[in-house]
C-alpha cells in the first residue's frame, strides 16, 4: 500500500485536530499512518463509503476529548456553541425562558431543526418536553464523548432530512480497557454557578471483542440575573401592588397613573440549574466468519429548573351595570371613576397584578431518554471484497414538566368579584387561604419515539487507471412520533399563562440511497450521492450531492461540493396544537402597555418539506517549506426555499398600521389595532440565503525544548438573509447574533507530562437590529493547564473569561439587557479536574 502524501497526512491530522479549541493532537492511528503502516478502511462523517484515507470534498471539524477537557466544557452545547461556524441563538444552559432545560445546536444560524445530530453515525432521537423537532444535547453526557465531528455542508443526499446546514456526529468512547474515574468541577469568582461532574469508565477485552461501560452524574447550579451588577433592571407593567385600568393607588390611597415597573431580574436565571444521571455502554463482538456485532446503549435522566418572576396576571374584569349580580362583576366606586378608570366598549376594565404573594414561577422538568442501537457487519468475497451492514436503532424520550405557583385566571376573577377589597388596596396580600384558592401547580407530559432500520453494502466495483471505483448503497425505514399534553387548566384557557392545545402525531419514511467515488485521474476524484425518500405525510423527495477533489500538487488540494437538501416538517409543525407566546413586540397603535404581547401560534398538517441548495469550495494547503503547517480556506453558501416559518410579527403589525389590509387579515389584527386575536401561523413561504468564508490555520512545531501547537479558526459571514430581511452583522433578542467576524485562537505548549494553553474567542461588533446602534465586540480569554503525575493520575485546571468581560448591551435583549445565548453572562469561572486510572 502506498504511503500517504504530505498533503494527505496534513488533512488527516487537521481533521483529528480541534480547529477551534486548540490542540493539534494525533491519535495512535495517525502516528501509525505517518510511519507507513497499512491503513484500514474507516467511516468518515459525510459519506457511507469506507475509505483508506480521510480525504473528502467536504469540510469537517473534529474536536477531541482532550480538547473538551482543556477548555473546561461541561455540556455538548457549550462545545458546539464555541465554534465559529455557529450563529443565531441556540438554546442552552443560559436560556431561562421557554427552553424547558434543553440544549441545541444552531450551525450557521440556520436553526437547530436544520442541523442533523448523529450518535456514532446513527440518528439520535429528538428529545425535550415532548413532540420536539431537534435533539436535546443534554441527553448526551460529555464523559462518554471520544470526539465530535462537525460536517459543514449539506448532507441530505447521504443522511436524509434535517441535514440542510450540516451534521454533528458525536462519537462515543469504545475499545477501552481498564477502569477510569474523572472528577471535574468549577464555579464563578462570585461564588455561584457551581458545576461538577463525576464519571466512571470500565472496559475489558475478550478473545474476540471489547465491552465498555460508563456512568456519569453532573450537577449545575443557578446564577441569578440581578447578582451581576451590569444587569439592566427590568421594568414590567405587571407590578406586585396591582393596577386597574392602568392606574395604581399611591401612599395616600389615591388612584394615579402607574409610573413604576417591576424588576423581574431578581427572580430570573442567567445559568439554569440542572442535574443529569447517565449510563452508557458500547460493545464490539466478533461472531466468526467475518461477522461483527456492535451495539451501544445510552440512558440519561435530566432534572432541570428555571425560574421566572411571579406570574403576571392579566385579566379583563366585567364592570357592573345596573341590575347585575354584584358577585359576578366589579363595582367601580366614585374615586375610580374620577381617576379615569372606565369600562371599554365591551364593558370591561383591565386588571394587572404581579403575583408575588403566591411566589415565583418555578419551572421543572424530569426527562428520561433511552437510545439502543445494534448492528451486524460483515464482508463478502466479491471482487476485491465488499462490506455489508444492517442495524436497528430505537430511541425513546419521556418528560414530565411543571410550573409551580401558576394562577387560574377564572378563579382569580371570581375571587375579585366576591371581595375586591384585598385585591385593590395596593398592599401585599396576607390571606394565604385566598391565595391558595387561585393558585395551582401546572403538570404536563410529553415524549418522542423513534425506530430506524437500516441496511447497506459498500466496496469497490472495478478499477480505472487511477484507482478503484468505490460505492455504497442502502435502504432505511424510519418511524417518528411525538406527543405533548399541557396542563388541563392551560388547555381550557383558564390559566393566566397562554392557552395551549395538545400535540400528537407520527409519520414514517422509506429511503434508498447510493454513493459512488470515482478517481478520474491520479489527482482528480469525484464523489456522487443520490437519495430518494418517501414520506407518509407529504410524499417523496429526491436529493443529490456532487463533490470534487483535485490534488494539484503534493502540497495543495482543491475541493468543492454542490448539493441539494430537504427538511421534512416535524410532528410539532404538522400536528402541534395552537399555543400562545408572549413575544417582545412594539405596538404601533400604543394600545398594549407591555412589550411582551400575546401571539397565538398555529401549525398546519398540509406543510410541505423545505428545499435547499448548498455549495462549498475551498483548498487545503500544507507547504513543504514549513513543516507542521496546514491551511484551509472554504467558501460556503446555503439557500433554503419553502422554509417552514412564521412570518415576522413586528413587520405584520407595522404593515397593518400603515394601511395594508392583507397584513391585518394574515395576522388577524382587529379594527383600531385590536391585538386580542393576534395570530402567526406556520407556512411554507420562508427562505434563507447565507454565505461566508471559513479559514483555519494549524501549526505544530518544536522550540525551546517544548512542543508547540498554534491554531486559528475564523468565520467571515458575508450574508445572512431571511424572509426578505438582511440580518448580516446584526444582533437581536429574538433572532440572535449574526456577527460578520468570529475568531478562535489557541496556542499550546508542553512536554510529555504537562501542557499549558491560552485560548481566545472573538465575536465582532454588530448592529442592534431594533435600534440600529453599534453593539460592541467582545474578546474572551481562557487559560488552562494539565499535568500527568504518573500513568495513573492526571490533573487539569483553568480559568474561563479570565478578564471577566461583560456582555454587550442589546436594546431588546432576551434577558438582562443582552442575549445570554450569545455572550457570557456569568463572568469569570474557575474549573479543575482529576483523572484516575486503575
Amino acid at each position: 500500500m502506498n504511503r500517504p502524501s504530505k498533503l494527505a497526512s496534513a488533512i488527516k491530522l487537521g481533521l483529528i485536530a480541534s480547529v477551534s479549541t486548540s490542540a493539534f493532537t494525533m491519535s495512535n492511528t495517525a502516528f501509525a499512518e505517518e510511519v507507513g503502516a497499512d491503513v484500514e478502511r474507516i467511516a468518515v462523517t459525510g459519506s457511507r463509503i469506507q475509505r483508506q484515507d480521510m480525504e473528502t470534498a467536504s469540510p469537517v471539524t473534529v474536536i477531541g476529548a482532550d480538547e473538551i477537557r482543556a477548555e473546561g466544557f461541561t455540556s455538548v452545547d457549550e462545545i458546539l456553541q464555541a465554534q465559529t461556524s455557529m450563529a443565531g441563538a441556540a438554546v442552552g444552559s443560559s436560556t431561562n425562558n421557554g427552553a424547558d432545560g434543553i440544549a441545541q445546536v444552531d450551525l450557521r444560524g440556520m436553526g437547530s431543526q436544520r442541523t442533523l445530530v448523529l450518535l456514532n453515525g446513527r440518528r439520535m432521537v429528538n428529545s425535550g418536553s415532548g413532540a420536539d423537532s431537534a435533539v436535546d444535547l443534554n441527553s448526551i453526557p460529555v464523559a462518554m464523548i471520544a470526539r465530535v465531528e462537525i460536517l459543514k455542508d449539506g448532507a441530505s443526499a447521504v443522511y436524509g432530512s434535517d441535514a440542510i446546514a450540516g451534521v454533528v456526529n458525536i462519537i462515543t468512547k469504545k475499545d477501552f480497557e481498564g477502569f477510569q474515574v474523572d472528577l471535574t468541577g468549577g464555579m464563578t469568582d462570585k461564588s455561584d454557578g457551581e458545576n461538577g461532574e463525576i464519571s466512571a469508565l470500565y472496559g475489558f477485552n475478550t478473545d474476540s471483542g471489547n465491552y465498555t461501560f460508563g456512568a456519569a452524574y453532573s450537577d449545575r447550579r443557578g446564577v441569578v440575573q440581578s447578582d451581576r451588577d451590569w444587569t439592566d433592571p427590568g421594568s414590567s407593567s405587571f407590578i406586585p401592588n396591582g393596577s386597574l385600568g392602568g392606574k395604581v393607588k399611591d401612599k395616600d390611597g389615591n388612584w394615579v397613573d402607574r409610573e413604576e415597573g417591576y424588576d423581574y431580574t431578581q427572580d430570573s436565571f442567567y445559568q439554569t440549574p440542572s442535574k443529569r444521571y447517565s449510563l452508557f455502554a458500547n460493545m464490539i463482538q466478533e461472531l466468526g466468519d467475518d461477522i461483527v456485532l456492535t451495539g451501544d446503549v445510552l440512558y440519561t435522566k435530566r432534572k432541570s429548573n428555571q425560574q421566572l418572576a411571579p406570574q403576571p396576571a392579566n385579566i379583563m374584569l366585567d364592570v357592573c351595570k345596573v341590575g347585575d349580580d354584584p358577585l359576578k362583576c366589579l363595582e367601580l366606586d366614585q374615586d375610580m371613576i374620577d381617576a379615569g378608570i372606565t369600562p371599554d366598549k365591551n364593558g370591561q376594565v383591565n386588571y394587572r397584578k404581579r403575583m408575588n404573594d403566591v411566589g415565583p414561577r418555578i419551572y421543572n422538568q424530569d426527562t428520561d431518554t433511552w437510545r439502543v442501537s445494534a448492528g451486524l457487519e460483515g464482508s463478502l468475497d466479491i471482487n476485491t471484497g465488499m462490506n455489508w451492514d444492517m442495524s436497528y436503532t430505537y430511541g425513546n424520550n419521556k418528560a414530565k414538566t411543571g410550573v409551580e405557583n401558576s394562577v387560574n385566571a377564572n378563579l382569580m376573577a371570581e375571587a375579585i368579584y366576591a371581595d375586591q377589597a384585598p385585591w385593590l388596596t395596593g398592599q401585599p396580600m396576607t390571606d394565604q387561604e385566598l391565595l391558595n384558592s387561585v393558585s395551582y401547580d401546572q403538570e404536563s407530559n410529553g415524549g418522542n419515539e423513534q425506530h430506524v432500520f437500516s441496511a447497506g453494502l459498500n466496496g469497490e466495483l472495478f478499477d480505472l487507471d487511477a484507482g478503484a471505483v468505490a460505492f455504497a448503497i442502502g435502504t432505511e425505514y424510519r418511524y417518528e412520533s411525538g406527543y405533548y399534553n399541557p396542563d388541563p387548566i392551560v388547555v381550557a384557557g383558564e390559566s393566566t399563562a397562554a392557552q395551549q392545545d395538545p400535540t400528537d402525531g407520527s409519520y414514517n419514511v422509506i429511503s434508498v440511497f447510493q454513493e459512488v467515488s470515482v478517481p478520474f485521474t491520479d489527482k482528480l476524484t469525484g464523489e456522487f450521492a443520490l437519495r430518494f425518500d418517501d414520506y407518509s405525510t407529504f410524499g417523496n423527495a429526491s436529493t443529490w450531492k456532487i463533490g470534487l477533489t483535485y490534488e494539484a500538487t503534493d502540497e495543495l488540494m482543491i475541493r468543492t461540493v454542490a448539493a441539494t437538501g430537504f427538511r421534512a416538517p416535524s410532528v410539532s409543525e404538522l400536528y402541534g396544537g395552537d399555543s400562545g407566546s408572549y413575544d417582545y413586540l412594539d405596538d404601533p397603535w400604543g394600545n398594549e402597555k407591555d412589550p411582551q404581547i400575546l401571539v397565538n401560534r398555529t401549525s398546519d398538517e398540509d406543510l410541505k418539506p423545505e428545499e435547499s441548495e448548498s455549495y462549498t469550495a475551498g483548498l487545503v494547503y500544507s507547504p513543504s517549506y514549513v513543516d507542521g503547517l496546514s491551511l484551509t480556506v472554504d467558501y460556503w453558501r446555503f439557500k433554503v426555499k419553502n422554509a417552514i416559518t412564521r412570518l415576522d410579527t413586528q413587520a405584520g403589525l407595522d404593515a397593518c398600521y400603515g394601511g395594508d389590509a392583507s397584513a391585518c387579515e394574515t395576522f388577524k389584527i382587529g379594527p383600531d389595532g385590536d391585538l386580542s386575536n393576534l395570530t402567526n401561523s406556520l407556512t411554507n413561504v420562508g427562505f434563507q440565503d447565507t454565505s461566508g468564508i471559513d479559514f483555519n490555520l494549524a501549526y505544530s512545531f518544536e522550540a525551546l525544548s517544548l512542543d508547540w501547537v498554534i491554531s486559528n479558526d475564523t468565520t467571515h459571514l458575508l450574508n445572512f438573509e431571511q424572509d426578505g430581511k438582511d440580518y448580516t452583522g446584526t444582533i437581536d433578542g429574538n433572532f440572535g447574533a449574526y456577527a460578520e467576524l468570529r475568531n478562535n485562537f489557541t496556542i499550546k505548549a508542553g512536554q510529555d507530562d504537562w501542557s499549558v494553553m491560552y485560548f481566545n474567542r472573538y465575536i465582532g461588533e454588530m448592529d442592534d437590529l431594533a435600534k440600529g446602534n453599534k453593539v460592541d465586540s467582545v474578546l474572551y480569554h481562557n487559560v488552562s493547564a494539565s499535568y500527568f503525575i504518573n500513568d495513573a493520575w492526571m490533573l487539569s485546571a483553568g480559568v474561563k473569561n479570565f478578564t471577566d468581560v461583560e456582555p454587550s448591551k442589546v436594546s431588546n435583549g432576551s434577558d438582562g439587557g443582552t442575549v445570554p445565548e450569545v455572550y457570557d453572562t456569568i463572568g469569570r469561572t474557575y474549573f479543575a479536574g482529576v483523572t484516575m486510572n486503575f
